[in-house]
């Protein structure tokens, strides 16, 4: 859900941070779900790799990656599972038609050739 924000497709368009954003989210995600189940910080930052200042920073919210895990946390408090994907992401029924028509014409082609095979 967090990956898919607007506020990330933004930040990651800048190809030199696209790694280390989605690495960002990750932490903070990972951070964030072991928190809630009671983890210590310590362990936290020994299980996932980082150190304990990093978690400190995600949980608070002191990092923008924080930020939208607790946003997306939130919203999924309240709402339940639900992503809404960007526009340039989705596909419309017509293209998914399209797409399926064209996968039974391989499949179409492919078990042709396997007829044409058989001795």
């Amino acid at each position: 859900m967090s990956l898919y924000s607007s506020e990330t497709l933004k930040a990651i368009k800048n190809p030199h941070e696209r790694l280390t954003w989605i690495d960002s989210l990750y932490v903070a995600a990972a951070s964030l779900a072991r928190d809630k189940a009671g983890m210590p910080i310590s362990k936290i930052a020994e299980e996932i790799g980082v150190t304990e200042a990093t978690i400190r920073r995600h949980l608070k919210v002191e990092t923008k990656a924080g930020e939208i895990i607790l946003k997306a946390y939130d919203k999924l408090a309240k709402e339940g599972f639900k992503v809404n994907l960007p526009e340039i992401l989705q596909i419309s029924n017509n293209e998914v038609e399209k797409l399926k028509q064209k996968l039974n014409k391989v499949k179409e082609l492919i078990q042709n050739i396997l007829k044409e095979l058989e001795f």
